[in-house]
């Protein structure tokens, strides 16, 4: 498949920095005008939960309500009919396990493969059937903790009848987004977009692609944001559907449409056992149910939320010179934001990507006179912040 010409090289922690301005601008725009493009994401694994208990289990560690996937299908996530989609699906939940101190560990977007009664069978004429079919929930995560992961998961399950078992070999994570995909909110599945091995009869290719078991794999609204597209797990021996045959590019892009729209994933840029979920706006992404109940780490999200006011938040930022030209290569994670008007440490730059980047920083100092800001020790790269479009106004209202 021909791909974009788009940068592969990654950095561990800041995933790429681009060696010039030109070419970093060049690269921007050519991603805003290619319309919706795709990208495998080789950062994250992706595992599954097997077994009679695995709601429950997940119900008492998770930061979400996960006993969404244990309901009867209703009318918000039955799909419009087509002849090339399942009749009824349940949207991904977005979701965060997190230490008892309330601290992050990891994200996880869970998904729950649809049954053989839902779905077309092989020969594309009917449903298909199993009545010993097991109870699976599959989850993307991030691929660099996926043995401690694992090993964390493993810790908390004893007796419960639950198997957590790492299948990347079998399945890869995808994510669609660009200008394309529509900005509506919505948590079901894009009605148009093809599954592999729906409508079987109708779509030949669909069914070609889908031989053996890996039948009804789709793409579905991202859980967090409209904004960012669609998300899938599909088998790693396909291509997902929808995927034109220009528009695959390197993953790199996606965190760079990613970072500009504020948005941290996995533990890195949400730094394990340090992260407070609030200030990285796990609320807002929809990752973390505040009526569910018990679960890991809840007392302190509890506690945080009911006090209403959250002072640092991550916000998306540029790295621009005296000029106001924008730089690159000067700026890593780990640099302080300073304010040189008031003398003042306003935060700390979390992510890097060219000149763009993402940044903890105190509110009232981040987007008010966001001009005076500046990283510590190199007064004369400018750091711009700005409020993502997507912020409920409740989140400002102290920041006046």
């Amino acid at each position: 498949m021909k791909r974009l010409a788009f940068p592969k090289s990654f950095a561990h922690r800041c995933r790429a920095i681009h060696q010039t301005t030109s070419k970093h601008c060049r690269e921007t725009q050519q991603l805003q005008s290619a319309g919706s493009v795709a990208s495998l994401l080789k950062s994250r694994s992706v595992i599954r939960f097997r077994g009679p208990d695995t709601i429950k289990f997940l119900q008492g560690l998770l930061t979400n309500d996960i006993r969404k996937f244990g309901e009867p299908i209703g009318e918000e996530t039955a799909n419009v009919p087509t002849p090339n989609v399942p009749a009824a699906t349940i949207p991904p939940i977005y979701a965060a396990l997190l230490t008892p101190q309330g601290r992050f560990l990891y994200d996880l977007f869970l998904y729950k493969p649809p049954k053989s009664s839902t779905k077309l069978d092989r020969t594309g004429t009917g449903p298909g059937s199993d009545p010993d079919e097991p109870f699976d929930l599959f989850a993307d995560v991030d691929a660099s903790v996926l043995d401690e992961l694992l090993q964390t998961f493993n810790k908390y399950r004893l007796r419960t009848k639950v198997e957590i078992d790492n299948v990347t070999n079998d399945f890869s994570c995808w994510q669609r987004y660009g200008p394309g995909p529509p900005k509506k909110s919505s948590h079901v599945e894009e009605p148009e977009a093809a599954s592999v091995g729906w409508g079987a009869g109708v779509d030949r290719t669909a069914m070609s692609a889908s031989h053996g078991g890996n039948l009804g794999w789709q793409w579905f609204k991202d859980p967090r944001l409209a904004c960012l597209g669609f998300r899938g797990i599909f088998p790693s021996n396909t291509i997902p559907p929808l995927i034109e045959a220009d528009k695959e590019t390197d993953e790199q892009n996606y965190l760079l449409w990613r970072i500009e729209k504020g948005v941290a994933e996995g533990s890195t840029e949400i730094p394990k056992g340090e992260a407070v979920p609030l200030e990285y706006n796990l609320a807002g992404l929809n990752a973390i149910s505040f009526d569910k109940g018990c679960y890991v780490g809840q007392e302190l999200i509890a506690r945080t939320h009911h006090r209403g006011v959250i002072r640092k938040r991550i916000v998306p930022l540029r790295f621009l010179d005296n000029d106001g030209k924008e730089v690159v290569n000067k700026v890593i994670p780990g640099s302080e934001v300073i304010n040189t008007a008031l003398g003042k440490k306003a935060g700390m730059v979390t992510t890097v990507i060219g000149c763009h980047g993402l940044g903890l920083l105190r509110l009232e100092q981040a987007l008010k006179g966001s001009d005076t800001l500046s990283i510590q020790g190199q007064e004369d790269v400018k750091v711009v912040a700005s409020k993502p479009d997507w912020w409920p106004s409740e989140w400002l209202q102290d920041h006046h």
